[in-house]
């Protein structure tokens, strides 16, 4: 008798690998694998969380109390946001509703490894586009697309990478994009960035009918743990997206915190400070200890080590563990010599800039 056999393209699809979050032996690790947030939740979050008590009702399906808040901070239109588990429920949304066998969707080779992975999750190709000094390349998205293109995800800036792409640059994509085709503009980092000339899509996302832009409560509103993300685009993707929403998606705690989050735009201010200050200071002595760098748009920096010998990746990844601190390889993402590490709380990064010029110096 034939067992049940999941469909041919499921088990080609690889584990999603997140970032270590435990030494063996170690009670109290510095975890900065995970580009969490240095400062943690707001405090107004954390009081509506706990106020979000009637566990027995079911939340509110479709957000819209979490909707108008999003809105209200960021000028949008509330009926044009899907909210879902995470950003990445609402970029698996855009995949089921717009890619299928057959189809291919374009990232770039040092993007978000989830895009693939929902990208094959449908049955369609993931195709990955080379980048230029780690940073989108336009013109090489452009040259990737075929008829079959159905999707392009565009993460701005980038994560591992910490670079991003002109407003300029990512207005041009889209005008020289098939009509047909749907960008997705992936801004999880978008508000820890400074620079004068970044887009964060919102404006294509609302006067064209074929860009989509995500964002999440994972990173600078250090809400990781209760999954919450959402997304804005054309009145038509929401629609198609909403007949593929599970009911109920996100719980009542997560929704009462993520209004209370997003409203609370002090906080939010004293995060993004924090990360500049030590983005700064770490850049400098990385830069000092001889390190060349990816971009410093986003949460984290990414130092490139030597290929081979005792001051390579693997090498520094094993003296910081030694030393109760965790940092993120990512080998998997094309990037074998460098090591992504978070811009923790101010104890955490002192430690571990500390730890990685005693590790270059040769110093136990």
């Amino acid at each position: 008798m034939a067992l049940p056999q999941p469909r041919s393209w499921v088990l080609d699809i690889p584990l999603y690998q997140g970032g270590k979050s435990e030494i063996k032996g170690v009670n109290r690790v510095i975890k900065l694998s995970s580009n969490e947030a240095a400062l943690g939740p707001s405090p107004k979050a954390l009081t509506a969380y706990a106020a979000a008590n009637t566990l027995h009702r079911y939340p509110q399906d479709g957000a819209a109390d979490l909707r108008t808040a999003i809105a209200e901070i960021h000028g949008l239109d509330p009926a044009r946001i899907i909210c879902g588990v995470g950003s990445d429920e609402v970029l698996c949304l855009l995949c089921r509703a717009f890619a299928g066998p057959g189809d291919e969707v374009i990232h770039t080779e040092h993007a978000y490894s989830i895009y693939a992975i929902f990208a094959k999750s449908v049955g369609a190709k993931p195709v990955a586009v080379p980048e230029t000094d780690l940073t989108a390349n336009v013109d090489a998205i452009l040259s990737a697309v075929t008829p079959r293109t159905r999707l392009v995800f565009l993460a701005n800036p980038n994560n591992p990478t910490g670079t991003y792409i002109s407003g300029a640059e990512l207005n041009r994509l889209r005008a020289q994009l098939r009509e047909d085709i749907v960008l997705v503009v992936d801004a999880a980092y978008a508000e820890f960035t400074a620079a004068a000339d970044y887009d964060d899509g919102f404006a294509l996302a609302a006067t064209t009918p074929n860009t989509f832009v995500t964002r999440t409560f994972s990173k600078i509103y250090g809400l990781a743990s209760l999954r919450l993300g959402w997304g804005t685009g054309p009145a038509e993707i929401i629609g198609a997206m909403e007949r593929l929403r599970p009911p109920f998606n996100i719980s009542a705690p997560a929704l009462a915190a993520g209004a209370a989050a997003v409203r609370d735009v002090a906080h939010t201010a004293a995060a993004k400070a924090h990360n500049a200050k030590w983005m700064k200071i770490a850049v400098q002595r990385l830069r000092g200890l001889g390190f060349n760098l990816g971009g410093d748009s986003a949460n984290f920096v990414l130092p490139e080590f030597p290929a081979q010998g005792p001051k390579s990746a693997a090498a520094a990844d094993a003296y910081l563990q030694s030393r109760g601190i965790i940092v993120r390889r990512v080998s998997n993402y094309g990037l074998p010599n460098h090591l992504r590490i978070t811009l923790g709380n101010d104890e955490d990064m002192t430690a571990v800039l500390d730890a990685l010029a005693a590790f270059m110096e040769g110093r136990s």
